[in-house]
Protein backbone atom coordinates (compact mmCIF):
# COMPACT_ATOMS: atom_id res chain seq x y z
CA UNK A 1 0.00 0.00 0.00
CA UNK A 2 1.11 3.45 -1.20
CA UNK A 3 0.90 6.00 1.83
CA UNK A 4 1.56 9.83 2.14
CA UNK A 5 2.65 11.25 4.86
CA UNK A 6 1.74 15.41 4.99
CA UNK A 7 3.03 17.02 8.35
CA UNK A 8 5.43 20.02 8.89
CA UNK A 9 7.25 18.30 11.89
CA UNK A 10 10.04 15.97 10.68
CA UNK A 11 10.24 14.13 14.05
CA UNK A 12 6.40 13.61 13.40
CA UNK A 13 6.45 12.38 9.93
CA UNK A 14 9.46 9.98 11.57
CA UNK A 15 7.26 8.87 14.25
CA UNK A 16 4.42 8.06 11.53
CA UNK A 17 6.66 6.13 9.01
CA UNK A 18 8.42 4.03 11.86
CA UNK A 19 4.95 2.94 12.82
CA UNK A 20 3.59 2.21 9.06
CA UNK A 21 7.15 0.62 8.42
CA UNK A 22 6.47 -1.68 11.96
CA UNK A 23 3.04 -2.47 10.21
CA UNK A 24 4.94 -3.22 6.71
CA UNK A 25 4.18 -0.27 4.66
CA UNK A 26 6.64 0.97 3.25
CA UNK A 27 5.72 2.26 -0.04
CA UNK A 28 5.51 6.05 1.56
CA UNK A 29 6.23 9.56 0.61
CA UNK A 30 6.75 12.51 2.57
CA UNK A 31 5.72 15.94 1.88
CA UNK A 32 6.25 19.14 4.95
CA UNK A 33 2.80 20.77 3.67
CA UNK A 34 -0.15 21.19 1.30
CA UNK A 35 1.28 23.02 -1.03
CA UNK A 36 4.60 20.22 -1.36
CA UNK A 37 2.12 16.89 -1.18
CA UNK A 38 -0.26 18.69 -4.09
CA UNK A 39 2.58 18.56 -6.18
CA UNK A 40 3.61 14.85 -5.22
CA UNK A 41 0.15 13.21 -4.81
CA UNK A 42 -0.11 13.48 -8.58
CA UNK A 43 3.15 11.26 -9.32
CA UNK A 44 2.53 9.12 -6.60
CA UNK A 45 -0.69 8.33 -6.67
CA UNK A 46 -1.22 6.57 -3.00
CA UNK A 47 -3.16 4.68 -1.75
CA UNK A 48 -3.75 6.38 1.71
CA UNK A 49 -3.01 9.90 3.19
CA UNK A 50 -1.81 11.03 6.56
CA UNK A 51 -2.89 14.80 6.86
CA UNK A 52 -1.95 16.84 9.31
CA UNK A 53 -3.84 20.38 10.10
CA UNK A 54 -1.42 22.85 11.46
CA UNK A 55 0.58 23.51 8.41
CA UNK A 56 2.53 26.78 7.11
CA UNK A 57 2.02 27.43 3.34
CA UNK A 58 -1.33 25.39 2.97
CA UNK A 59 -2.88 23.64 5.93
CA UNK A 60 -4.41 19.96 5.74
CA UNK A 61 -8.24 21.34 5.57
CA UNK A 62 -7.03 23.21 2.83
CA UNK A 63 -5.02 20.40 1.38
CA UNK A 64 -8.12 18.17 1.37
CA UNK A 65 -10.36 19.86 0.21
CA UNK A 66 -8.17 21.06 -3.35
CA UNK A 67 -7.58 17.35 -3.00
CA UNK A 68 -10.83 15.92 -3.15
CA UNK A 69 -11.77 18.03 -6.26
CA UNK A 70 -9.46 16.00 -8.66
CA UNK A 71 -9.81 13.05 -6.33
CA UNK A 72 -12.88 11.82 -4.56
CA UNK A 73 -11.75 8.59 -3.55
CA UNK A 74 -8.43 8.29 -1.94
CA UNK A 75 -8.54 7.78 1.26
CA UNK A 76 -7.62 10.41 4.13
CA UNK A 77 -7.05 10.34 7.68
CA UNK A 78 -6.84 13.79 9.31
CA UNK A 79 -3.82 12.87 11.88
CA UNK A 80 -3.65 16.47 14.11
CA UNK A 81 -4.07 17.97 17.62
CA UNK A 82 -7.26 19.49 16.82
CA UNK A 83 -9.58 17.57 19.03
CA UNK A 84 -12.56 20.27 19.09
CA UNK A 85 -15.62 18.27 17.47
CA UNK A 86 -16.20 20.90 15.35
CA UNK A 87 -12.94 20.39 13.90
CA UNK A 88 -13.83 16.56 13.27
CA UNK A 89 -17.18 17.37 11.51
CA UNK A 90 -15.53 19.89 9.15
CA UNK A 91 -12.71 17.86 8.53
CA UNK A 92 -15.34 15.08 7.53
CA UNK A 93 -16.97 17.13 5.45
CA UNK A 94 -14.22 18.32 3.75
CA UNK A 95 -13.45 14.47 2.55
CA UNK A 96 -11.65 13.11 5.89
CA UNK A 97 -12.73 9.31 6.08
CA UNK A 98 -11.07 9.56 9.69
CA UNK A 99 -9.73 11.25 12.46
CA UNK A 100 -6.66 10.62 15.13
CA UNK A 101 -5.51 13.02 17.44
CA UNK A 102 -1.97 13.60 18.41
CA UNK A 103 -0.29 12.39 20.71
CA UNK A 104 -1.37 8.59 19.49
CA UNK A 105 0.00 4.98 20.18
CA UNK A 106 0.91 3.12 17.35
CA UNK A 107 -1.82 0.65 18.08
CA UNK A 108 -4.04 3.80 17.31
CA UNK A 109 -2.83 4.91 14.26
CA UNK A 110 -2.99 0.69 13.19
CA UNK A 111 -5.97 0.82 13.82
CA UNK A 112 -7.57 3.82 12.22
CA UNK A 113 -5.48 2.63 8.94
CA UNK A 114 -7.27 -1.04 9.32
CA UNK A 115 -10.62 0.73 10.13
CA UNK A 116 -10.54 2.97 7.04
CA UNK A 117 -9.26 0.81 4.86
CA UNK A 118 -11.81 -1.62 5.65
CA UNK A 119 -14.50 1.35 5.05
CA UNK A 120 -13.17 2.01 2.13
CA UNK A 121 -12.77 -1.13 0.94
CA UNK A 122 -16.61 -1.92 1.75
CA UNK A 123 -17.92 0.91 -0.88
CA UNK A 124 -17.33 1.59 -4.50
CA UNK A 125 -15.14 3.88 -5.34
CA UNK A 126 -16.41 7.47 -6.71
CA UNK A 127 -15.28 8.74 -9.91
Amino acid sequence: MRIMLIDDSKTMRNIQKAVLTQLGHTEIQEACDGQDALSKVGAFKPDLLLVDWNMPNMDGLSFVKAFRQSNRSTPIIMVTTEAEKSRVIEAIKAGVQNYVVKPFTPDLLSQRIQETMSKVAGQPAAA
